[in-house]
């Protein structure tokens, strides 16, 4: 694709010569049709494959490079992600939406059957392995959010540490999960970080990566985790860790 030709229609242009630094209102996806890209999304670097998505929570600010050749499209949804920034890897069923959104280019008037087929997958895509009940007390309830969205602040945190930083104790944060949720704080937090994992190797992490991503500090600790909730050999957890089926979630 030629330069001229890539900007001669100013609707689509960014689709094929990428962007500058911005944020939207709303969640967006960063789809990557044809060729390679590179996308900075809240300061961190992500090579796009074709094929390969991005899905990006409101006010998240990214750029787009784009190689020679290279189509990216970028629609906007309505589902927040579970992060700021979810890699979703390669996913045959929304690659093929993507592209069917691109050879019809609907207008604004004509986005909505899109938007919806889009956001039905990604609602699949997100769906815990292992099923949560949310306490209902604020603190617990706060601790919990921040266990379901990642990071470091909480992930690698101690039960005591926990308590300190909210002002409670550990006693009282093992109560409120204990009767709110029906799991133990330790399993319940094995749980969360374990949906972490599965849900970063689903978009095409490594094993490695998925661990630390989940607050685990190498890929062995992660299987062995998994083993251990799953009651599955971890001969078969290290073949195919994406076997672990969970259990139907619910609550979450």
């Amino acid at each position: 694709m030629t330069t001229p030709l890539a900007a001669a229609v100013p609707r689509t242009a960014v689709r094929f010569l990428g962007h500058a630094t911005h944020h939207h209102d709303s969640p967006h996806l960063v789809h990557l049709v044809r060729g390679a890209a590179e996308v900075v999304a809240d300061g961190q670097r992500h090579a796009l494959a074709a094929g390969e998505t991005l899905w990006l929570a409101t006010g998240v600010p990214h750029s787009v490079q784009t190689t020679p050749g290279a189509i990216v499209f970028g629609p906007m949804i309505t589902r927040e992600p579970p992060r700021r920034v979810r890699a979703l890897g390669h996913r045959p069923e929304l690659a093929e939406l993507m592209l069917t959104a691109v050879a019809a280019s609907p207008r604004a008037t004509e986005i909505v059957p899109f938007r919806e087929a889009i956001d039905r997958l990604l609602a699949g895509i997100d769906r815990p392995r292992f099923s949560l009940e949310r306490p209902s007390h604020p603190v617990a309830r706060e601790i919990a959010d921040r266990l379901l969205a990642g990071g470091r602040w909480t992930l690698g945190a101690t039960l005591p540490e926990l308590a300190e930083r909210h002002l409670s104790s550990v006693r009282q944060i093992q109560r409120w999960f204990g009767d709110e949720t029906g799991q133990a704080f330790a399993r319940w937090r094995t749980r969360a970080r374990l949906n972490l994992a599965l849900a970063e190797l689903a978009g095409g992490a490594p094993p490695a990566r998925a661990a630390r991503a989940a607050g685990y500090a190498t890929r062995d600790g992660l299987l062995r985790a998994l083993a251990r909730e799953t009651g599955r050999p971890y001969a078969d957890i290290a073949r195919d860790p994406l076997g672990t089926s969970g259990e139907p979630a619910v609550g979450c």
